[in-house]
């Protein structure tokens, strides 16, 4: 109800920006797409479900209640064309910037076989399952395939961050998700050489030609570029202020310079200028890549509610019916036939991690972008040669691939993003809410922290620098790493199965601030902590800035040094379940001043550490604190 309530005030705020010719203004439009937006958004993050569903429900409702679409502002569909080109050129930059060879140590083969035969067998079986579903030309149902091998970060990348699978899982999803893109961009060009040519005999010579320029140009564009912008970065030679416009620009010249030499070769390009910077050691391109991915949640919301308003009913009434047996074929038959097939006698991955992979294949905007594009070629060449009945008859069948496509990206979307999530779990590849811990320090007192924790049955991880302490934790039976939690092995290669929060508890305050920065991206700022440092309270000319800083931890605020004191007095680890008539006083009566209270914990948000100010500590909840024992003294006899 909250949700119709919000999309009648949508609609009337709408209504007011109606111009004189009866049409919504350009700038209402922009205005409903950004609200809708966020409120997508944010409702997908409350409610755990997948964005992109929501976002394509909220763009076709859009344009059903107001009866308008994005090409009522634009001169023609190839203008539209361009800008999403552009976007997504975008999209695969950015995710060519998250790509490190490091990952291919224990994801390499898996990836690979994903990117080939996973890839051809997909092919083959899609072609087939759209001749079986839909009637097609053979021609048709070969472009079709070529598409749809295809998934892609616009919805790969919001369904990892909603699963949260492991680090092997995730890095073989992200691989596949943005090299598979611009492989079936290139392979659909392929396939529609063969049609314009009038079929694969005739053409095998300009397959193989366009084959290779588009995988010389893409590649050697995106090469060059990657180290013209490392020179220009690494001499300083483009001011801090005007980084992020100098890549952008470098994506979109990029991808319209490589398109105009070679027609699809652009998605190459900018994938491998995001590879090739991602994995150069010259200079840090960590802060481009902050930015791009806020551009990129700007981005598929604005593409998924803009593309899903341009399909009306009747365009999806007259393939529903085919569109929904052509879709069961890709879900149950075709994804799991290719993954199985590709993977076969391979120890790399295990069958559970083979399931997993079968049954998340979802289709995003490329699919769309490419779909619309050749569509549209189609329709053209049938313009050009009215006298030939075979290019009429593809332009008929051309004209349902956009809202069947649509179909697909839809139903994809909506089957993976709601059983992925479980599946990982059951399998074991994903943890629902992970709210163990990562230290930063294993001084003795955290690792009587962290044993109390973990004999709950919850994850934590300790990182030092310290031989001697990484020992000490170790011999108590917790896991723990020799590693600077600044270093890039920390933030690039940990495995963080089953941590959500991080207490950066080091001795020095200035590293516990850095730390708590630098992990806030992955994290979330909620969820990074930093023990209480020396200079809280002092005049903000002596204190670290509060915007360089975690969240202070534990309850009254103590220090480092306070920390160690009550460790080394005896206190131990106790866990306590507060109620309406047990409350946070009683316990402070019960166990002294001494006591701190460390983690709250129920069972809506699981485990987290308590605030300096004690938010939030009444019951019903339980609390984790460490105690000081009273001993009782002994009775004399007599």
């Amino acid at each position: 109800m909250e949700i119709l309530g919000f999309m009648d005030s949508l609609y009337f705020f709408a209504a007011s920006g109606v111009s004189e010719e009866g049409r919504m203004s350009m700038l209402a439009y922009l205005g409903c797409l950004l609200v809708l937006g966020v409120v997508a958004q944010w409702t997908a993050w409350r409610l755990r479900l997948p964005s992109i569903l929501l976002l394509l429900l909220f763009g076709f409702g859009l344009s059903y209640f107001t009866e308008v679409r994005i090409d009522d502002y634009l001169a023609n569909e190839s203008a539209l064309l361009g800008v999403v080109g552009f976007f997504v050129a975008i999209i695969l930059f950015e995710g060519g910037l998250t790509l490190k060879f490091s990952e291919l140590k224990e994801a390499g083969t898996p990836v690979l076989r994903l990117c080939t035969w996973t890839v051809v067998i997909a092919f083959i079986l899609t072609s087939l399952a759209a001749k079986l579903a839909l009637g097609y030309h053979w021609q048709i149902c070969g472009l079709l395939g070529a598409i749809l091998v295809v998934t892609g970060p616009t919805v790969v990348a919001p369904l990892l961050r909603l699963i949260k699978p492991r680090r092997k899982m995730a890095s073989i999803v992200k691989w596949e998700g943005i090299v598979v893109d611009p492989i079936g961009a290139v392979l659909a060009v392929l396939v529609f050489i063969t049609i314009k040519e009038g079929g694969l005999g005739r053409s095998w010579d300009d397959v193989v030609l366009a084959l290779l320029k588009t995988g010389l140009i893409g590649m050697g564009c995106g090469l060059v570029l990657a180290k013209l912008a490392e020179y220009l970065m690494s001499e300083h030679l483009i001011p801090d202020f005007l980084e992020s416009l100098f890549f952008l620009a470098l994506v979109g010249v990029g991808f319209a310079g490589s398109n105009a030499l070679q027609h699809e070769s652009g998605l190459l390009t900018v994938t491998v200028l995001g590879v090739a910077l991602a994995n150069q050691k010259k200079v840090s391109v960590k802060h481009i890549l902050e930015f791009k991915e806020h551009l990129r949640v700007l981005i598929i919301s604005l593409l998924f509610l803009m593309l899903s308003g341009r399909i009306g009913l009747d365009e999806l009434g007259a393939v529903w019916g085919r569109g929904l047996f052509f879709l069961a074929l890709l879900i149950l038959v075709v994804r799991p036939a290719s993954v199985f097939l590709a993977n076969r006698g391979s120890d790399k991955v295990t069958v559970k991690e083979q399931l997993f992979l079968a049954l998340l294949a979802p289709r995003g905007i490329v699919a769309a972008a490419v779909t619309s594009v050749f569509a549209l070629e189609i329709v053209h060449a049938a313009e050009v040669f009215p006298e030939s009945g075979f290019y009429a008859e593809l332009a008929l069948q051309a004209k349902e691939l956009v809202p069947l496509v649509f179909i697909v990206i839809l139903g994809t979307v909506t089957f993976y993003g709601l059983l992925a999530a479980p599946l990982a779990r059951r399998l074991g590849l994903s943890d629902a809410n992970p709210t163990g811990v990562l230290f930063a320090g294993a001084d003795p007192w955290i690792v009587t922290v962290a044993k109390g924790l973990v004999a709950e049955g919850h994850h934590c991880l300790l990182l030092d620098t310290r031989f001697e302490k990484v020992s000490a934790a170790r011999l108590e039976g917790l896991r723990a790493l020799r590693a600077n939690i600044l270093s890039e092995y920390a933030e690039e290669e940990l495995d963080f199965a089953g941590l959500g929060h991080l207490i950066a508890a080091t001795p020095n305050d200035e590293v516990n601030s850095l730390a708590a920065k630098e992990f806030a991206h992955r994290f979330g700022k909620a969820n990074v902590w930093q023990i209480t440092p020396e200079d809280a309270g002092e005049h903000h000319s002596k204190a670290v800035a509060s915007h360089m800083r975690g969240r202070f931890c534990f309850y009254g605020g103590p220090k480092f040094k306070a920390m160690e004191d009550i460790v080394a007095r005896g206190a131990v680890m106790k866990k306590t379940q507060l109620t309406e008539v047990f409350t946070v006083d009683d316990f402070r009566a019960t166990h002294g001043d001494d006591a701190v209270i460390l983690f709250r914990e129920d069972a809506e948000k699981g485990l987290r550490p308590v605030t300096v100010n004690g938010e939030g500590i009444h019951g019903p909840t339980t609390i984790h604190s460490l105690v000081v024992e009273q001993k009782v003294p002994k009775r004399k006899e007599g």
